[in-house]
């Protein structure tokens, strides 16, 4: 038994899609199982509610083998610890209670160099705190996800995308169609133990200015990168509701990528993965909207 944490997110709707085809039985965890479509609803164990929560994460470990573990951060948290850390700390309590063998987490590039780096510095703790209770955990790490660029669809019609990053700072980006393979190659797979990163890095790395070349191509019209300043990035996302902690870690995390957090895992063949940029624009971003 496979239990998928997030199964309606873009990550773990994928995960869940792959175990499914591959016939392994699966349980979720969903706020809202509605949410689930009907085919995946019936082919599945279903646990309804939060995986912060004691009991729904005890239900939903029992008698598992395996968890896909992702954490979507709440940004109305009073803390980065709370958001990271004390959420997962049930689940925690869980795996050993439970005898959980494996766990593969979602978390971020970065270990023993993360330095006051805001939301990934908080996803490594989380990491510390799930390899702390004895289980095998492999923590899938990661640099900035293409898919985040159909946040700014519209503005990419328009003409212009935004970030924090200098124009032409080069670094991975991988898919969010790559992470759920990788993940959902690992939960399949009994035969690994003890704790270990897996990087996600992507086939290449690029600049802003790179993809907004890429962009423009696919697409057909012109995309310019405009770089917009951390204050700035704190500030919106105060105005979208987020609280004053987790809208500085967001600022946090910027600052350490525009440093050279994404740019310190070496790229090796294992940590390579096959979706370019342009493949995702063409496949992802273009059919995502009338253009």
């Amino acid at each position: 038994m496979i239990v998928v944490t997030a199964p309606t997110g873009q990550i773990g709707s994928r995960v869940l899609g792959t175990l499914l085809e591959s016939g392994e039985p699966v349980r979720v965890i969903a706020r809202d199982p509605a949410r689930l479509p009907d085919h995946v609803r019936e082919r599945v164990e279903v646990v309804k509610g939060s995986h912060g929560d004691p009991d729904v994460v005890d239900e939903a470990f029992a008698n598992a083998d395996a968890v896909f573990w992702l954490v979507a951060a709440d940004p109305r948290a009073e803390s980065l610890e709370a958001a990271f850390v004390d959420f997962t700390r049930p689940a925690c309590e869980a795996f050993k209670k439970q005898g959980v063998a494996r766990v593969v987490g979602i978390s971020a590039l970065g270990r023993g160099v993360a330095k006051n780096a805001g939301h990934v510095s908080a996803s490594l703790a989380m990491d510390d705190l799930i390899a702390g209770t004895g289980v095998s955990y492999r923590a899938l790490t990661m640099p900035t996800f293409m898919d985040n660029l159909l946040w700014q669809a519209e503005s990419i019609a328009n003409g212009v995308f935004f970030a924090s990053i200098s124009g032409d700072r080069k670094a991975p980006l991988c898919a969010t169609r790559d992470i759920a393979a990788a993940a959902a190659r690992l939960l399949r797979d009994p035969s690994w133990h003890g704790v270990a990163d897996v990087p996600v890095l992507g086939p290449e790395d690029l600049s802003q200015n790179d993809l907004a070349e890429i962009m423009s191509e696919v697409l057909g019209r012109p995309v310019r990168y405009q770089r917009v300043p951390l204050d700035a990035v704190r500030a919106a996302q105060l105005e979208r509701g987020w609280s004053e902690a987790m809208a500085r870690g967001m600022a946090d995390m910027m600052a350490a990528k525009e440093a050279g957090l994404d740019n310190v895992e070496p790229r090796t063949p294992e940590a390579t993965t096959p979706t370019t940029f342009r493949q995702w624009c063409e496949e992802v971003l273009k059919p995502s909207r009338e253009w």
